[in-house]
């Protein structure tokens, strides 16, 4: 699979669309496996995972997006993300340098690595999974399904969260 992005991952005014092309292309690759993604999930402590999924089983994928080598370096909340899911990758757009990635600063043996364009992806590090307990994969889960219904009830009825 050979990938590449039409948006310049090098242009930090580009960024944000960069940044929606990863997770296009990574959610697309995560549904050929079996996992429905939702981007921008809100997770304890006022994080953000920039993606989230599940599987069949119930087990949780979180998914940080970095097109900066910047954003990359100075990310210091990530680990906290570890908490809240089984296995946990970084996404980054074709022809990114994830050297880094390697380091131990960025727990290789734990996390894994996803390449991205806007239309597929490819995992070129596997993640290792560390199970959540049955507490916190409730907590997680129910979170997810109870934002993707109001996702989707938002998008039939625009004026429908008012009314909680």
């Amino acid at each position: 699979m050979s990938l590449s992005s039409p948006v310049s991952c090098a242009d930090p005014a580009l960024a944000p669309l960069c940044a929606a092309e990863v997770a296009r292309g990574t959610m697309r690759m995560l549904l050929r496996h079996d996992l429905v993604a939702i981007g921008e999930v809100p997770l304890d402590g006022g994080r953000r995972a920039d993606l989230m999924a599940l599987d069949s089983r119930g087990n949780v994928v979180i998914v940080e997006i970095k097109v900066s080598r910047a954003d990359m370096l100075g990310d210091a909340k990530w680990t906290d993300y570890l908490a809240c899911c089984d296995r946990f990758y970084w996404a980054v757009p074709a022809g990114f340098d994830f050297s880094p990635l390697h380091g131990e600063a960025f727990l290789p043996a734990r996390t894994g690595i996803i390449v991205a364009d806007r239309y597929d992806a490819a995992i070129v590090r596997e993640a290792h999974t560390e199970p959540l307990s049955a507490a916190v994969r409730k907590r997680v889960t129910l979170g997810f399904g109870r934002r993707a219904a109001r996702r989707l009830t938002a998008l039939i009825d625009p004026e429908a969260e008012a009314l909680s």
